[in-house]
């Protein structure tokens, strides 16, 4: 017999799993961040924020210790092929899973100044060649691999942010996967490189396979019930291997009904209690996991909502809806685990302005647990905050 769930129990589940109704002691640290697949860090003021509402009495300059002076995360290229925070004793499995990943076929027509596979490859090794005992910035690193393959390398030919990048930005990433290369303390304002078995120390073997079947429990821990698409769709995955991988764990999954929406959770995880979600409110900042991670979309952030957020103009010219837009790279407010609202925050001297604006009825006590989360906001940044509700202009960040 099937397992009946209702969308309720499945938020209550996930916020507890993110532990956004209790926060994790300090010491718990590395464990969050690999519990809930690694944190987004392409804006790294939004992953040090992600991170301090998840473990009790982090600050923003914790989070900073933790990544460049105790090593216990690192920062790479993840999943999707952004910038993420990992548990650093995780980073080989992380990275064994990224390359054993079967990617979509998005075309066969390479885009303009993409490297073909052979310069690729000698320009990863460059990379890496380059990093050997060296703690390099962006131009110094560039100018290392020049000298190596060739100033052709240098050519700014791949159209990117409305600018170009020089051919070799291109295969950092790829560098990164196949562990040649992670990021390093800024130098003043500028990213540096390091070589990941010589900033962390070596790293051991990890096999492909095993690695994609830990990421999948993993994901369904944190993110499930789910489905084999929703997994293909958050990891970048070939959708028929995402199935195939799914099959492969056929004797630990169980399927679900979801109010009618059937779906795969681990069995280990339904033999533990799926309390419904009430009285939960939490403001997340932009790229927060549990919103990119969260599927399905309209069960997220519910159609009335969407609607409000279409009203207020909360669209850009590349969606058609404002559902894209707030799943993920706009700062939400999240009531009882669907998102109810979005907000910012503004310095102003010592002092910190949280602003939000409702896309939902707030009742008076949630508005007394919205002035304590604002509270809690300007404690992980070190200034006294204050609460106003009004028409938020935060936009995307493209």
């Amino acid at each position: 017999m099937v397992r009946s769930l209702t969308w309720s129990q499945v938020w209550g589940w996930r916020l507890a799993r993110h532990n956004l109704l209790e926060a994790a002691p300090r010491e718990q640290l590395s464990d969050v961040v690999g519990a809930v697949c690694g944190i987004h860090a392409q804006v790294m003021a939004s992953a040090e924020l992600s991170i301090c509402v998840r473990v009790a009495g982090m600050t923003r300059q914790d989070v900073v210790t933790e990544l460049w002076q105790r090593r216990r995360l690192v920062k790479t290229y993840g999943i999707r092929g952004t910038i993420h925070l990992f548990p650093a004793d995780e980073l080989s499995m992380w990275l064994a899973a990224l390359r054993a990943s079967t990617q979509p076929d998005r075309s066969t027509r390479r885009q303009e100044g993409e490297l073909d596979a052979d310069h690729e490859n000698s320009v990863v090794q460059a990379i890496g060649d380059a990093l050997d005992g060296h703690r390099l910035t962006r131009d110094e690193l560039g100018r290392e691999v020049a000298d190596r393959i060739g100033v052709w390398v240098l050519e700014e030919a791949f159209p990117a942010w409305g600018g170009s990048w020089p051919r070799w930005w291109t295969a950092i990433g790829a560098a990164a996967l196949r562990g040649l290369a992670c990021f390093g303390p800024n130098q003043g304002n500028r990213v540096t490189f390091v070589r990941p078995n010589q900033w962390l120390g070596p790293q051991p073997q990890v096999s492909g396979e095993h690695a994609l079947r830990e990421v999948v429990r993993r994901y369904l821990t944190a993110y499930g019930p789910a489905t084999a698409g929703e997994f293909a769709q958050w990891f970048s995955m070939e959708p028929r291997a995402a199935k195939a991988l799914f099959r492969s764990l056929a004797g630990e999954l169980e399927e679900v009904d979801v109010q009618g929406d059937r779906r795969w959770a681990r069995a280990v995880d339904l033999s533990h209690a799926w309390t419904p979600a009430r009285d939960s409110l939490r403001l997340v900042p932009r790229f927060d996991c549990f919103v990119v991670g969260g599927f399905p979309r309209d069960r997220l952030i519910p159609p009335d909502r969407v609607e409000r957020a279409s009203a207020r103009g909360m669209t850009t010219t590349w969606t058609k809806s404002a559902r894209p837009l707030l799943s993920g790279p706009t700062p939400v407010l999240l009531v009882n685990g669907s998102v109810a609202g979005v907000w910012e925050y503004k310095r102003q001297g010592r002092r910190l302005e949280v602003a939000v604006e409702p896309l939902a009825r707030l009742s008076a006590r949630n508005e007394r647990r919205l002035q304590a989360e604002a509270a809690r906001m300007g404690a992980i940044l070190g200034l006294e905050a204050s609460l106003v509700l009004r028409e938020v202009r935060t936009r995307p960040h493209l």
